[in-house]
């Protein structure tokens, strides 16, 4: 079992380029740590990466990328537990599937805020 350190190197910068909205650079950042993942932390940080995805789609005003990519996310994310890999999964899942409605809603995207990925 790979343990997920949120405080520093890789994962923590991208949490705090995902918190300033520059989702590219997160995604970025975490691929990094995404590649030398094991099973079943490899799918898990995919489903992080495919939300800041979602998300810098979004910023490019792209919403049907950012509704697949969602639902991708959401795919991959529905697999594990309410906590998993220090992230409250649970919120995340429910904030997905909140934008999902948003958009398909078609709410300005200037409405969507982008879904907590919060280490607890």
């Amino acid at each position: 079992m790979m343990k997920f350190d949120w405080t520093e190197g890789a994962l923590a910068e991208g949490l705090r380029l995902y918190d300033a909205g520059e989702f590219f650079t997160a995604h970025e950042a975490w691929e990094s740590v995404w590649l030398n993942s094991p099973e079943p932390e490899k799918t898990f940080l995919q489903g992080l990466i495919q939300v800041t995805a979602a998300f810098h789609h979004l910023q490019c005003d792209n919403r049907l990328g950012t509704t697949l990519l969602l639902q991708a996310a959401l795919g991959r994310l529905d697999r594990y537990p309410e906590f998993f890999g220090g992230i409250s999964v649970g919120s995340l899942r429910s904030d997905i599937r909140e934008r999902l409605r948003m958009i398909e809603a078609g709410e300005p995207t200037s409405q969507l805020v982008s879904p907590r990925i919060r280490p607890r």
